[in-house]
């Protein structure tokens, strides 16, 4: 049988793949909330899964250390995923990727260039520049939020889902950047070299979604 390895992330991504992959014949012998390997066995000798961080997906996939990925779109879109097919839509962890900032004060660039913090630099780079707009962008990793309750910038650059924090933290969204979805991604390569099984997963992955949507 053909060798494929899945990359995947832990949380939200994870969990709502599970189905898909189920459809697809693969379920996970171990269980990843409590095991610590990172190669996880399926219950198919032939497929192994392996966790890593939600922004190294692409990376795994694009270097052929994993033949297919899960990945948001957001950081598909920071990445480049030039590098990487994306085949299918999966339709699962949505949101959507906003600019924000303090309720009441909308971002104004009358003094000095504006600031926004965020950890999508490039998305954040394209999108202003296309508005013809200058902005500062500081790069942080977590807890976008506090940014312009403390006066480090002006406004974010995040990924939404219900914005709850948003407002428990006074800001609000205010444009709508992308709408976010995870993907699956295959490696060139492997697309090649394992085309029919590869081929045949995508297959009964895209069933799966089209169940889950109907």
């Amino acid at each position: 049988m053909t060798q494929l390895t899945i990359a995947l992330s832990k949380g939200r991504i994870f969990n709502e793949t599970l189905p898909l992959l189920a459809h697809a014949g693969i379920v996970p012998v171990d269980d990843p909330k409590t095991s610590r390997k990172l190669i996880l066995d399926t219950n198919l000798p032939h497929v192994k899964l392996v966790i890593v961080r939600a922004s190294d997906v692409p990376t795994y996939v694009e270097y052929g250390a994993a033949d297919l990925g899960v990945a948001g779109k957001d950081v598909l879109m920071e990445h480049g995923g030039d590098n990487v097919y994306e085949p299918l839509d999966l339709r699962i962890a949505r949101c959507k990727l906003m600019v924000a900032e303090r309720v009441g004060e909308p971002l104004q660039g009358d003094k000095r260039r504006i600031r926004i913090a965020t950890k999508y630099v490039n998305s954040a780079k394209r999108y202003f520049a296309a508005k013809g707009q200058q902005v500062e962008i500081i790069k942080l990793y977590g807890s976008m939020e506090l940014a312009p309750l403390v006066g480090l910038a002006d406004g974010i650059v995040d990924v939404v889902d219900t914005g709850n924090t948003l407002r428990a933290n006074g800001l609000e969204p205010t444009e709508h950047m992308a709408d976010i979805s995870s993907r699956l991604i295959v490696n060139k390569a492997s697309m090649k070299m394992k085309s029919q099984a590869i081929k045949e997963f995508i297959k009964l992955v895209s069933e799966a979604v089209d169940r889950q949507n109907a």
